[in-house]
Parts: structure tokens; sequence; C-alpha cells
């Protein structure tokens, strides 16, 4: 079972870079760097890039770029360098070697030359017969050394198998996670650990490099659990320790089948790239499995890197709730300063600077655009105008622009954090919900928001606006959010109306749409002018007598849909 106290502590991270990196290997590093920090010990990095067709450069960077999001910090691996290497499988053939040459030595392994057809033979014959497959015939196990030798000197075709021992008893190891394990040793093969061509099989490359790097604890998902007895034999055939093993539970979707793409988001820098937190990732992937003290749910990498321990891990299998992980990521957000989450949401920020600067430029001068309603069957619904930016992607120099502008005016951008901490549950939000503060004097107003709050029997909506022009237009009045909001909220009793009243048609003729961040904050932020243009060119396209600028609805359609 797992100790923390005699030895240092060496874990690994082992990832075959043939692809991103999945939650779940994410979370297999994540307890190997918690489990190495919590005990003072080294969390190594290295790379199985045995898969010559998918093992590329490419997919090695970006395995390191998900594992520098998250902030996973490894002590040896790669870029880093450390005593044990090298770091990746491809560059340790020659310690494979050695390890196989000292296998022949002992006479732990031997050679097979059974053909690929021959086994299939055997294979498709034990299978039809009573009883079904039981594994290799070990028709090559007892051949005499020096026919063997002949055989291959003479160049004859053949693998290496490892010899299980005769009379070994059952291969028993205590799993820091599924307690005691026993596997007959009967019931195993003599597997091939080098294969034709002379390269490793899975199980012998781990093994070795394990041994080699001085790994402690093997901490790795249960779906290892069945190569763990055949890696110990390798182990006790080199005359190696053999480490402590922690098997890792499955994680599940929502449905209760393994976590995969059919789930959604299945890989780190998915989750990145839809404005989720490494701080967050990080604290949500620890409690897949385990827990502080089965309450804690907000825990910081602080407290994981010094409380882990595999004690507290669980054989229960994990479920991915993405609705909680929106949820902590929220809650991440809320704890950010303000230039934190500037610099954290800049791909976003971008994304709104841009769709409101072209929005603005389709539309020149002081107008309003009455957006089309969506679709039936799209799945976008109320506050489709201010949602523009989700899927918007700005063109090379709308970025370089954007992001100019974020580095020139930080100060403003920081004074965005409020509109969205309490209600942010992703960074992303930013490109959805704040490109109305980039339509200069225009305004592109949301169809069911005009409906619904401008046009609707009833509202005095063109009273809402005039009266809060006048309040805004009073140059006077201090410009900012809670004076502003107070004044206009006085207007309430002697109009007879509501807050909601009042406030609504100004936010649609501000924001765009009746869903938005909050108005008074809004309108702070933005030039007195420009608040005061889209007011005007909100009432001259919903109560005015002609045709709006670029796209706008007529006052009369509006009020005969109504």
């Amino acid at each position: 079972m797992e100790d923390q106290t005699t030895a240092h502590v060496r874990v690994r991270f082992a990832p075959s870079p043939t692809g991103r990196l999945h939650v779940g290997g994410a979370r297999t590093a994540l307890y190997n760097w918690a489990f190495a920090r919590a005990t003072g010990g080294t969390f190594v990095l290295r790379i199985e890039d045995t898969d010559p067709e998918r093992s590329t450069e490419e997919n090695v960077q970006v395995i390191l770029n998900a594992m520098k999001w998250l902030e996973l910090d490894w002590d040896e691996g790669p870029e880093v360098g450390g005593a044990a290497g090298p770091y990746f499988q491809t560059q340790r053939m020659d310690t494979y070697a050695e390890a196989l040459a000292l296998l022949r030595e002992r006479g732990a392994v031997y050679p097979c030359f059974c053909t690929k057809e021959e086994l299939d033979a055997k294979r498709a014959a034990a299978e039809a017969a009573e009883g079904g497959y039981a594994g290799y015939d070990r028709t090559c196990r007892n051949l005499d050394p020096a026919r063997a030798q002949e055989r291959i000197d003479a160049g004859e075709p053949h693998v290496w198998r490892l010899r299980v021992p005769d009379g070994r008893g059952a291969i028993e190891f205590d799993d820091a996670v599924y307690g005691h394990m026993s596997f007959p040793a009967e019931a195993l093969d003599d597997m091939v650990v080098v294969r034709t061509d002379g390269s490793p099989t899975y199980n012998f490359a781990v093994a070795c490099d394990d041994a080699n790097m001085g790994i402690t604890h093997v901490i790795r998902g249960d779906d290892h659990l069945s190569n763990t007895p055949k890696q110990i034999l390798v182990y006790e055939a080199l005359g190696r320790p053999v480490p402590t093993f922690a098997h890792l539970s499955m994680i599940l979707g929502p449905d209760g089948k393994k976590l995969s793409k059919r789930h959604g988001a299945a890989s780190v820098e998915e989750f990145r790239d839809r404005g989720y937190l490494p701080d967050a990732m990080v604290n949500f992937l620890a409690l897949l499995g385990w827990s502080l003290d089965g309450e804690t749910t907000l825990i910081g990498r602080d407290v994981l890197a010094r409380e882990f321990s595999l004690a507290r891990v669980t054989k229960k299998d994990a479920v991915f709730d993405e609705t909680k992980l929106a949820w902590m990521n929220g809650q991440y957000i809320k704890e950010m300063d303000a230039d934190a989450w500037v610099r954290a949401s800049r791909p976003w920020l971008a994304a709104a600077h841009a769709a409101g600067t072209r929005a603005a430029a389709a539309s020149p001068g002081r107008g309003a655009t009455v957006l089309p309603e969506p679709e039936a069957g799209t799945g976008a619904g109320e506050g489709a105008g201010a949602d523009a930016g989700a899927a918007f992607e700005p063109t090379p120099e709308e970025r370089q622009a954007a992001l100019a502008d974020i580095d020139a005016r930080a100060a403003w951008y920081a004074k965005l954090y409020p509109l969205l901490a309490e209600r942010e549950t992703s960074l992303a939000d930013a490109a959805e919900k704040l490109p109305y503060l980039f339509w200069g004097p225009h305004v592109e107003l949301d169809a069911k928001s005009v409906q619904k709050v401008l046009l609707k029997d009833g509202a005095r909506a063109d009273e809402a606006l005039a009266a809060c022009r006048g309040v805004l237009a009073d140059e006077d009045m201090p410009w900012e959010a809670e004076p502003l909001q107070e004044t206009c909220r006085a207007l309430c009793e002697p109009l007879g109306m509501k807050p909601k009243a009042l406030f609504q048609p100004l936010r649609v003729a501000v924001c765009g749409n009746m869903v938005s961040p909050p108005l008074f904050e809004s309108i702070e932020l933005l030039p007195h002018e420009d608040v005061l243009a889209r007011i005007d060119a909100t009432v001259a396209c919903a109560f005015g007598s002609g045709q709006a600028d670029a796209g706008g609805t007529p006052a009369n359609e509006g009020k005969d849909r109504a």
C-alpha cells in the first residue's frame, strides 16, 4: 500500500503523443503531480512516442502546451532534462537492448520462430475447440538453445518471449486504490517483449523505463490494471524492485458511459478554448476520484499540492459533470482581480471588439439595425443580438487591432470585469455579451426585444426613452452609474411607471437587447454622445415614420406585428 515516508517518491506521467490530452490523461497527470508535490517527491514527464505514424512533434507540443496551461510543472522530462533521461522512448532503444541482453543471459527469455500465420491458425483451431483459446502454446519455449542460435544466426525472423517461471505462484500486489490484487500466473502468456524488427513491446518498454528511472509509484488509469502482472514479471526477471501501483477509476459521461467526444469536449485544449480557467480545471479534475474531506468543493492547487493522498482516492467511477465545472469556473472568475481577468480574457475581448466594430463599420453613422430573428431550430432564443459574438471569428487584422486596443486601454477594459464577474461562467462569455460596447453611435437591435419591450401595447417605451434621454443629456449630471441610475429612477413616480418599464426600453436602446450586462455601469463606460445617438436611432427606428438605417424595421411594420 501507499508509503509516503520511507523513500524519495518518484512518479511519472507517460503520455503517447498521438493527439490531444484527454481529460482522463490530464487527471492522471494531475494526481502524479500532486502526489509528488505532497510527498516532496519528483514528477517525471516521459513521452511514449513509439507509434511512428501517430507520434509527431506537433502532438508532443500539444501535450506539453496542455500541461503548461494546467500549470503542472515537471521536474524531469522534455525541455527540463534530468539524470534519468532521455525522456522519449524512441531515444531509449539502447536501454531496451541492454535489458534484453540481460534477460537472455539469465535465461528469462527465449526466441520464438512461430509465424503470424501459424499463430493465427492455432488460435482459430483453439477457439473452435471446446474450452476456447488459452493463449500461446509455448511451442518454442523448450527449443534446443544451440539450434535456436543457429536459426537466429541464419537470419530467421523471430521474436523474444518472456518465460513465465515454472511453478510461479499467483502474481500479487497491493494496489494503493484497489487494495490487494492477485492474478494466477498460469493464466499469463509467455508474452512477446521484443518484436521481429527489434522494437520493444509496450509492457516491456514501460517496465524497463520505470525501472531505469527509479519510479517508486505508478499512478495510472485502471485500463492498465491487466498490464500490471505482466510488468511485474519483467521487473522480477530484471531483478529490479516492483513499484507501488495505484490504478484510477474511469471517468464517465452523464449517461454512465466512458467519457468521449459524444459527450462534448473531451480534451484539455477544448476546455481552455471555451474559456475555462486552469485553476478551475485542476480543481474539478482533482475531485474526479479524490476528495479533501468529503465536503470541500473549492480547493486551490496549493492545498492540493500539500494535502493530496492516494489514501483518499476512490475506486468508484467518477462522473464528468460539466454543469458543475461551469459553476466552479464561475466561482474562480469571481475571485479574480480585474487585471488578471483582462489578461485571461484577451481572446474573447478581442472577439467582442471585432464583432462590435465590424457591425458599426457595416452601418456607418448614427443609425439602428434590427437584427433578423433566428430561424426556427437554430437553438437561438431571446437575446440573439447580444450573443452574436459567440460564433464570431475575427480576421487576423481585426484581432491585431483589438489586441492593440486592449493594450492601449487596459484600465478601461479592467472596468468591464464587474459587468460580467457575478454572472460569467466562462471567459468566452465576454465574446457573446460585450460587442455592444464597441458599436459607437450605432445600435444593433434584437428583433424580439424590439417587439416585447419597445412596441408592446401600453408599454409607453417612447415616453420612457424621452425621459431618460433628458437625464442623460444633462451636461451637469456626473457621468457615473449610480447618480445616472438614481436620477432616472426618480422619473418613475411622475411618469407613473415602474422601474422595469422605464429601464427596459433604455437597455434595449443602449445595449440592443433586453438581456444584457448591468445597464448604467455600461452607460458609464460609453461615450456620452454615443449613448444619446443610440437612443435617438432607436426612437427613429421604432417610432419614426420612415425606414431605419441599414436593414432597420419600419416603425409601422413593427407595430402591426406587435
